[in-house]
């Protein structure tokens, strides 16, 4: 038997003994040893087919997004002679419809791209802002406790001001070729007319029925009419209507108009703070890429407001001191010199990350290769350090789980990288009435006051307080590869905390351990954040590595998996793609035409 019963299955269990489905509760009992020993037996089990069987390729570009309508709807674009730009607004827009947990028009997020044409990156910055009501206190006691710590996770007073639609079009503007209304068609489509509920989509609203059913709208849409979620099709009408608004008026469809008055006015009818103010004068930023070099790569990705980019780097340039394949894929060594790492690197993100428009992030320092070097004189393998005895900055001279990330490639060499987010799986559970939108709970990614953790118990400080008009701190990491100026390849993951260190361990798989995308993904992914104090891994550690790992003062702990990397790759002039089988309706495909 599985040495614990892990969290996932334990609440899928607690809804079925509730539903007195005996069928059903002995097979999830069974799906969790299973589960234990093999990942793909676990997820036949509970009667989920992953939508990527093999490795997809073509020479004409490639897609791979979190859900295989998503995908269909990017060769559609790119097939109809779209770039990867008018893909990549279409699979987003696609996505807001048929991933509702995490696809969004009502959040934001992070693209980092490689414009093939001038050979030169670009990232724009969509993330949500603070409403300008906001107040660095708004969720304290006055002793600095926390007054109710729902108030920045569920409900109005959560929402931050999203950033999507912006974005979209901001990236649109620059560099679309196809129509904006065209790019909108599919998802409106998908909307008005519904779409099949998956197996794994059924579940996570029987999951989340509770919290879903906590504002009659958000219950209205997700859950009255659907009391098995089987054989079913969720329509959105109103999601419908008010994509039709941005097909024809673009960006001042979302933050002017009706939908800006009705998000604006029902927000403050329910004590929340977003003014129609707050949604004209929102505003994407292009932001200066950060790139760096690990072996004989070129990394770019995301900076600040986005502490993944940052703190990949960082680890990258402490890693590049070992010859990482040499001490071997998962073996002891490895699991500890990675824990060591990443618990410096997380421990920085603690104090020194936050908006950059608002607080002198020490970008320079926190990448230099002095500071990975001075890192790592106190790393030794084979020894823990303590995490209290690892402070932020300490050599430094003078996510909810439910994010999404697509990667697209197109056939001229044009690479996007997109991660965008809720925050928490559905958001704050609002969806605004008479517009089907879901909205975020972003303002639980700022740190309402140093040394309180937020719902992923990531700890944060001055750098990351709230200020009105301020972007909370991020850890999407969208990211891009290169290899003598062309793509070698991009990846991307949902998972809250947990994306840094999935896809740090996605680089050195290809880079260090000469993977292809299929073992890369499949991969068993670990992680540890500096607080709390655990070593988590997916699925089970050989026992003999477990036990050593705890001789040498670790504690671990087995976890479902919460992360799902999207990656591209290119080799000898062929685009491959794997879509992540730990969310199965994830699917990687390039069926483009020449």
């Amino acid at each position: 038997m599985a040495r614990q019963i892990i969290n996932g299955p334990k609440i899928l269990l607690m809804k079925v003994l509730n539903n007195k489905n005996i069928s059903l509760v002995v097979a999830v009992i069974a799906s969790t040893y299973l589960y234990a020993i093999e990942p793909i037996a676990y997820l036949n089990s509970l009667g989920y087919e992953p939508a990527q069987k093999e490795i997809a390729s073509s020479k004409n570009g490639m897609i791979t997004t979190q859900h295989f309508l998503a995908t269909q709807v990017g060769e559609k674009i790119l097939n109809r002679g779209g770039n990867a730009y008018d893909a990549s607004i279409a699979v987003a827009f696609t996505l807001a419809v048929v991933l509702p947990r995490a696809g969004n028009i009502g959040g934001g997020g992070f693209m980092v791209v490689y414009d093939k044409e001038t050979e030169q990156p670009y990232t724009i910055d969509f993330r949500e802002k603070a409403p300008e009501l906001s107040t660095k206190d708004m969720y304290l006691n006055k002793d600095g406790s926390f007054n109710d710590k729902n108030l920045s996770t569920v409900g109005y007073l959560a929402i931050g001001v999203p950033g999507t639609v912006a974005g979209l079009w901001e990236v649109h503007q620059k560099f679309g070729s196809l129509p904006w209304d065209e790019l909108i068609e599919d998802a409106i489509y998908y909307a008005e007319n519904g779409f099949e509920i998956t197996p794994f989509l059924a579940d996570i609203l029987l999951r989340y029925s509770e919290s879903l059913s906590l504002f009659s709208e958000t219950k209205e849409i997700f859950q009255l009419h659907y009391p098995n979620f089987k054989n079913k099709t969720l329509v959105q009408k109103d999601l419908a209507n008010t994509l039709k608004i941005i097909a024809s008026k673009g960006r001042k469809g979302f933050y002017e108009g009706e939908i800006a008055e009705k998000i604006s006015s029902e927000i403050k009818k329910n004590n929340g703070l977003i003014s129609k103010s707050d949604l004209k004068n929102y505003s994407p930023v292009w932001r200066e890429p950060l790139i760096s070099n690990y072996r004989d790569t070129e990394i770019i990705t995301m900076g600040p407001p986005s502490s993944g980019g940052l703190h990949v780097i960082q680890m990258l340039n402490i890693l590049e001191n070992y010859d990482i394949k040499k001490i071997g894929h998962n073996s002891l060594e490895y699991i500890n010199l990675l824990t060591e790492v990443m618990k410096f690197a997380y421990a920085d993100r603690s104090k020194y990350l936050g908006d950059p428009d608002f607080y002198d992030v020490p970008i320079k320092k926190i990448t230099s290769k002095k500071y990975a070097n001075d890192i790592n004189k106190n790393i030794q393998i084979g020894k823990l350090t303590p995490v209290n005895e690892i402070n932020p900055g300490k050599y430094m001279d003078g996510e909810s789980h439910e994010t999404t990330h697509f990667s697209v490639v197109d056939k001229t060499g044009n690479v996007i990288s997109m991660t965008y987010t809720l925050n928490s799986t559905f958001g704050s559970k609002v969806v605004i009435e008479g517009t089907g939108i879901l909205m975020n709970n972003e303002m639980d990614d700022f740190s309402a006051a140093p040394g309180i953790p937020n719902q992923f118990n990531l700890l944060g400080a001055e750098a990351n307080e709230i200020i009105p008009f301020k972007r909370p701190l991020s850890s999407m990491t969208p990211t891009i590869v290169l290899k003598d100026k062309e793509l070698f390849f991009t990846t991307g993951s949902p998972g809250g905390a947990r994306i840094i260190s999935a896809v740090l361990q996605s680089i050195l798989n290809i880079i260090d351990f000469d993977m292809d995308l299929e073992d890369t993904t499949a991969a068993k992914r670990i992680h540890h954040q500096w607080y709390p104090d655990i070593l988590e891994y997916e699925f089970t550690l050989d026992s003999s590595i477990e036990k050593n790992l705890k001789k040498m003062g670790y504690k671990t702990e087995s976890k479902l998996p919460l992360t799902c990397l999207q990656t591209i790759m290119f080799k000898d002039g062929i685009y491959y793609g794997y879509g992540d089988f730990r969310r199965v309706d994830a699917l990687a495909s390039g069926n483009i035409s020449d």
